[in-house]
């Protein structure tokens, strides 16, 4: 940046200067290439974690699933009905929710659990991993001796040694006396007991110890791998249910809401496999029992009429043939064939509508007694009422559902007196519909009645004898005509048993398709494993860039101060601050002629003698350096130039000019020593340096003493440059106090040295116009391009420019980059 004396900066006061990011983008870029080796070790960390959490820890859970068809055809009792919706705000699949709640059940699971021994949980171990089995994987089963208490989460270990033999191996330490009881489901304790010994079992010879029973029985299907070992674990019953329960989902098919969908997670697809298969046939088996319930519970009711019945048929026979024999007839002569015709059709319909009423009072009594498990159907009575059948469903239901509420609300809380006013409701309206259909049977019985007396006194001029033998016929065909209606009755009932189908139909079993596991995510864990230690680099790195508050980048340096700059100068590897004179080609001897060249724009060029003062924020920053050789670039293009010593607190000039510091301004200011003894020669004749002298005790006062002005004006008038090498700006007041004097300041910053923090006062003061003619020098910047080093006006190494490029030998990119340049070009 050429400065300017008009920087439109200085004009704009309103704008807030010395302001730095807390984050510079392009810094942060090079520190992450900077330290690319962090990234690549926690990469390679990250995938050696990832590789034996996968290889060896990660536990792989997989699913399987299983279709089921719920028919809508089927009309029971137990089936629930669609008008409880409205009451409890169900879906329209009220049969899918029911069996949906059925598979959740704990006593569905339960009895799955106890008739499969779904508490026997199989696995193996390998050098690391142990591997969850499926029943079937394993060569024998375990079978416990329910009647023995167990030692349940206790692993018993099963190791093969031939001709059907495992050695069964318990560990040394865990015995418990508190061992399970299968039957009971409770924990009994027991004495205490020595550590059982290995033993040697055959497959079917009882194991017996005071913590287990237990036999082994041989797998009836060959499994397809060799264990070394088998590990078998017990579990309480309620632990393997609510296992499965936790394990199970259930959802139904968006599109056709009778289509369930049943899935199963576990350690082992096979396992889950054979469970899902397992327990959807158990269910429609359950269901199908369910559905002939009220069927079975008809025929035993006909059943124990008939036998009733027959009773009575027998009864009548026998005194139909003690008066044929008595009274020596077989037939009544002179009647009125087509009068007892009719009188024995009516009989026979008051017999089947009596037997109908029987029917009715059979599920009144159950409706009464609340006793629905003894239903009997409908039909029974000669009755199709599907509405009547809901109203049974929805009383089964709501009973229910009042025994869960009772577990958890008192009598008379608002939720059970609402179940009970449901249950009011539904059984008036059952007794309701038994009201209508007893007045329409009582209807036609008293019309049959009434029939029937008016027939028989069609026969009243029949003799006595004859009217006696009638009467008794008439009795037996009644019976008879009873006992043959509830025969066809009971076959009607026993068809629909016989005939009746689930209305539960697999659509797609579960089937072990080599499915992958759905869990973990090992991919997912991979990325999380690995992003995670690359982010801990970086998280530092991050850290490290908002902590860190130097100055790092001169385009930002430019942007937030508005400050002129002068030059750049690079990293000074010499054993001394005499570059200039001693390194004349070298590329920081460069810069600061470029600074001596860009000096010229801080002051007016009107031939008079210049003042120029160095300082900086802190000490460390540079600014001895920069004095002592802007001081010689001068004196080297020939002007008369005198170096002053002015950090009378930390004098340093001396040491790098080999000058005796006994007498220096210090002295003179004191008046100790005239002008002439502090001034020295140096090896360039145009070149004088002033040294401090001794640490004074009151520096300040000194520096802003009339004699130092005058010492100042005077120097100005005998040498072409005064240089100023002040005291830091940042610690003490001194230096401000001496710019007035000067006629150009320059203010070295350090790359990478100078915090940020440090520039806000002398920024704000040169806006303020408190400090004029005042332009940056950047010290110690040293940048690797990739390309070589570059330092100060970006000329780079490798092509002879500077002495440094003596020694200098191109990098392998370069390398690889020229040479790619030369093969194109020759092929162009």
């Amino acid at each position: 940046m050429i400065p300017d004396k008009n920087t439109p900066g200085k004009n704009n006061l309103a704008e807030k200067y010395g302001s730095f990011s807390l984050f510079d983008p392009e810094h942060f870029i090079r520190r992450v290439i900077k330290n690319w080796y962090w990234f690549v070790l926690m990469g390679l960390l990250g995938y050696g974690i990832y590789y034996i959490y996968n290889k060896y820890y990660a536990q792989r859970i997989y699913s399987s699933s299983l279709s089921l068809s719920i028919s809508k055809n089927t009309a029971s009792y137990f089936t629930p009905s669609q008008s409880i919706n409205f009451i409890w705000g169900q879906d329209s699949n009220r049969d899918g929710v029911y069996l949906k709640k059925m598979i959740l059940s704990r006593s569905h699971n339960e009895y799955l659990v106890n008739n499969l021994d779904l508490f026997v949980n199989y696995a193996t171990k390998g050098a690391i991993k142990q591997t969850y089995l499926d029943k079937y994987d394993s060569p024998v089963f375990l079978v416990i001796d329910r009647t023995h208490l167990q030692q349940v989460n206790f692993p018993i270990t099963l190791i093969p040694k031939g001709a059907n033999t495992y050695e069964v191996q318990l560990p040394e330490e865990g015995r418990s006396t508190n061992l399970y009881n299968y039957n009971t489901e409770a924990f009994e304790r027991i004495n205490t007991y020595a550590q059982p010994k290995k033993t040697n079992i055959s497959v079917g010879q009882w194991y017996t110890t005071p913590n287990f029973r237990f036999k082994l029985v041989k797998n009836p299907v060959k499994p397809s791998i060799e264990l070394d070992n088998i590990i078998i674990t017990l579990s309480t019953v309620n632990d393997a249910v609510n296992s499965i329960v936790n394990n199970i989902a259930v959802d139904f098919d968006k599109e056709l809401p009778t289509i369930m969908i049943i899935t199963k997670r576990g350690y082992n697809l096979n396992g889950t496999v054979q469970f899902l298969n397992t327990t959807v046939d158990e269910l429609i088996k359950k269901r199908l029992r369910d559905q002939n319930v009220v069927d079975k519970n008809t025929s035993e009711y006909l059943a124990e009429n008939l036998k009733a019945i027959r009773k009575k048929l027998d009864s009548a026979s026998q005194k139909l043939n003690q008066v044929k024999i008595t009274e020596g007839l077989f037939d009544v002569e002179g009647k009125d064939a087509k009068t007892v015709e009719k009188i024995a059709t009516l009989e026979a319909k008051r017999a089947d509508l009596l037997t109908k009423v029987n029917s009715l009072n059979a599920v009144r009594n159950s409706l009464a007694t609340a006793n629905l498990d003894r239903m009997i159907s409908l039909n029974a009575a000669g009755i199709e009422d599907g509405m009547f059948n809901a109203t049974v469903s929805d009383l089964k239901s709501l009973y229910a559902k009042r025994r869960e509420l009772a577990q958890i609300y008192t009598p008379n809380s608002e939720p059970m007196r609402e179940i009970n006013r449901l249950i009011n409701e539904a059984s008036g309206n059952s007794q309701n519909s038994l009201r209508r259909y007893y007045a329409g049977y009582y209807d036609e019985i008293n019309k049959i009645n009434r029939e029937i007396s008016a027939a028989e006194n069609q026969l009243i001029k029949l003799p006595e004898q004859q009217r006696r033998y009638f009467d008794v016929e008439r009795g037996y065909n009644i019976i008879e005509s009873t006992y043959n209606a509830l025969l066809t009755k009971q076959a009607e009932t026993d068809m629909r048993v016989q005939t009746s189908r689930s209305d539960l139909q697999v659509i797609d079993p579960a089937k072990n398709t080599g499915q992958g596991p759905i869990a973990p995510n090992v991919t997912k864990a991979k990325y999380t494993i690995i992003g995670g230690l690359l982010a801990l680099p970086l998280l530092f790195l991050i850290i490290g860039e908002l902590l860190d508050n130097k100055v790092r980048n001169i385009r930002e340096l430019l942007s937030a101060t508005r400050i002129p700059l002068l030059g750049v100068i690079g990293r000074n590897n010499y054993e001394n601050n005499l570059t200039v004179l001693h390194q004349p080609k070298s590329s920081i001897a460069e810069a600061f002629r470029g600074i001596r060249s860009n000096l010229r724009f801080l002051y007016n060029e009107d031939g008079t003698s210049k003042v120029i003062l160095v300082t900086s924020s802190v000490g460390g920053e540079g600014k001895t350096f920069a004095s002592i050789n802007i001081a010689s670039v001068l004196a080297l293009s020939g002007k008369k130039t005198i170096l002053l010593g002015m950090d009378l607190r930390k004098p340093k000039i001396f040491g790098d000019f080999k000058i005796n510091n006994k007498y220096g301004i210090s002295n003179f200011l004191t008046g100790e020593v005239s002008m002439e003894q502090i001034i020295n020669e140096t090896a360039v004749p145009s070149l004088h340096v002033a040294t401090s002298g001794p640490i004074p005790p009151n520096p300040s006062e000194l520096l802003m003493s009339q004699r130092n002005i005058d010492f100042i004006n005077q120097l100005r008038r005998e040498y072409d440059f005064v240089i100023l090498d002040s005291p830091p700006a940042g610690l003490v007041a001194d230096s401000f106090e001496l710019m007035k004097l000067a006629d150009a300041n320059v203010y070295v910053v350090r790359h990478e040295y100078t915090e940020k923090y440090m520039l806000k006062m002398i920024t704000e003061k040169y806006h303020k116009h408190e400090v004029e003619n005042l332009g940056l020098v950047y010290n110690d910047y040293l940048v690797n391009q990739g390309y070589g080093y570059d330092y100060g006006y970006g000329y780079g190494y490798g092509y002879g420019y500077f002495d440094e490029d003596k020694n200098y030998e191109e990098p392998t990119l370069v390398k690889l980059r020229n040479w790619l340049s030369k093969i194109f070009n020759r092929n162009s």
